[in-house]
């Protein structure tokens, strides 16, 4: 599915509620950071590979990808509402970091820093 059909999804979803009027850039922006807030709080309290095998347990396993699928959703629907293109904005970012983090200097720094 792409980026622009989960929008499409996501926008008909909203309008066959008559959501639009309460999905302002600002309400958006709020509503991600909560759900961000709801995916970190899965991984609270759990140690290095604890956190690295969150999927073995189903029910944690469900939990995680509802989250997820939370914070995707508000995001989607956050870039539709401000028109901003996400395939392009992350190749932007990804260019910008490269410059930032080259490989020959970050392959040497000392990981656990």
């Amino acid at each position: 599915m792409s980026i622009s059909s989960m929008q499409a999804l996501l926008a008909d979803f909203a309008a066959r509620r008559g959501w639009e009027p309460f999905h302002t850039p600002k309400n958006l922006a709020m509503a991600l950071t909560g759900e961000a807030g709801e995916l970190a709080a899965e991984f609270q309290w759990l140690d290095t590979e604890e956190s690295a095998q969150v999927m073995n347990d189903p029910d944690k396993a469900h939990a995680v990808r509802m989250e997820m699928a939370d914070v995707l959703s508000y995001l989607l629907r956050l870039a539709d509402v401000l028109g901003v293109d996400l395939e392009a904005a992350l190749k932007e970012k990804v260019a910008i970091n490269e410059g930032r983090f080259p490989t020959e200097v970050s392959m040497t720094r000392d990981v656990d820093r």
